[in-house]
């Protein structure tokens, strides 16, 4: 374990931005499969493709522009360590956070097919997915920024993140069966399909 991890904060060392797009790839998609597995129970039905477009997701729309932010967190300047680790969670939970749940529905709807969902997606699951995000992630950065050296901070989120993912993927997933579901049935009902108002997960 521990030639695993002085392997791991070498290549963060030499390669800092693929490393950290490759790991949040395999948390992304690690995540989905605890979703589908554990949560779903969907065994032999594991839905490879949702997989594959969550560890895609991971590693080449939030991997990139999450280590730049992580980078910019870090270089800000602040009077004292107290006043900077206050200050840092303050604006990533407050800021990033907000876009970054946009940012989720917003893609996963575009790489399922059905861009156009994504609006009612974050109509209905936006600020149950932001309130529990906070309630994770204030107090999970509070400690990054307090304890963990700045060149770690990205694999310290990326840790929690593996079983943020799982939730993610679980809530998309059951957005997206909703809307299939009342889709399906306005077909059924002779009116041209459209998406509906859903019920808050």
């Amino acid at each position: 374990m521990a030639s695993i991890f002085r392997a791991y904060n070498s290549a963060l060392i030499r390669r800092p931005l693929l490393t950290q797009c490759v790991s949040a790839a395999t948390l992304f998609a690690a995540g989905d499969v605890v979703a589908q597995q554990w949560i779903e129970g969907k065994g032999k039905d594991h839905d490879l493709m949702r997989t594959a477009r969550l560890g895609f997701y991971g590693g080449v729309l939030f991997g990139p522009p999450i280590a730049k932010w992580f980078d910019f967190l870090n270089k800000i300047k602040f009077s004292n360590a107290t006043v900077g680790v206050v200050a840092r969670t303050a604006i990533d939970q407050g800021c990033m956070s907000p876009i970054a749940i946009t940012w989720f529905f917003g893609w996963m709807s575009a790489l399922e097919g059905k861009p156009s969902e994504a609006t009612e997606k974050l109509k209905s699951a936006f600020v149950p997915t932001l309130l529990r995000n906070w309630a994770v992630f204030i107090p999970v950065q509070i400690l990054n920024f307090s304890v963990v050296p700045p060149q770690g901070r990205f694999v310290f989120v990326s840790v929690v993140n593996l079983f943020w993912n799982t939730y993610l993927s679980a809530v998309n997933a059951k957005q997206k069966a909703l809307l299939d579901q009342e889709q399906g049935k306005l077909v059924d009902q002779g009116t041209p399909a459209s998406v509906g108002e859903k019920k808050e997960l």
